[in-house]
């Protein structure tokens, strides 16, 4: 049996909606409600904040679903014109200036090239780059012993 917070949570992902796009269209019938009391309904039901939704969330949220994909008879809207932009628009706190530096491509790093150095018999012999410096780890099993 589906609860109302499958329901909701599988509009949620149909939609593509985030919490803050949530609590735009709960607004529109005037009905306001926390980001954190939407995140607690999308939790896993064996998490110590989750929160059961109850029926006069879910039953607002469908009908101001409703007026957001429809709009009113005043202005009507067409539903997949609104539905495509629910993917496009970032949220209301993100600067378009922090899109472009995390998006940003670093530059191209030169390769890195292995310098010879000679061992104890003097041969020359390339090292191989080792970031963790001098560290080996066993991972617990013990070494192989050459003359067993």
């Amino acid at each position: 049996m589906m609860t109302n917070n499958d329901i909701f949570k599988k509009l949620r992902v149909a939609l593509q909606l985030r919490d803050d796009q949530i609590i735009e269209i709960l607004e529109l019938v005037d009905f306001r409600i926390s980001k954190g009391e939407i995140g607690n309904f999308f939790r896993a039901p064996e998490h110590p904040k989750y929160v059961e939704c109850g029926d006069q969330v879910l039953r607002n949220f469908l009908n101001a679903l409703v007026i957001h994909l429809r709009g009113t008879k005043e202005e009507p809207k067409v539903p997949l014109d609104v539905i495509k932009t629910h993917k496009a628009t970032p949220p209301k706190d993100f600067d378009n200036k922090d899109r472009r530096a995390s998006t940003a491509t670093p530059p191209p790093s030169k390769p890195k090239t292995f310098s010879k150095s000679k061992d104890k018999k003097g041969d020359l012999k390339n090292k191989k780059f080792n970031p963790l410096g001098n560290i080996k780890y066993n991972n617990g099993k013990p070494k192989k012993k050459d003359n067993e």
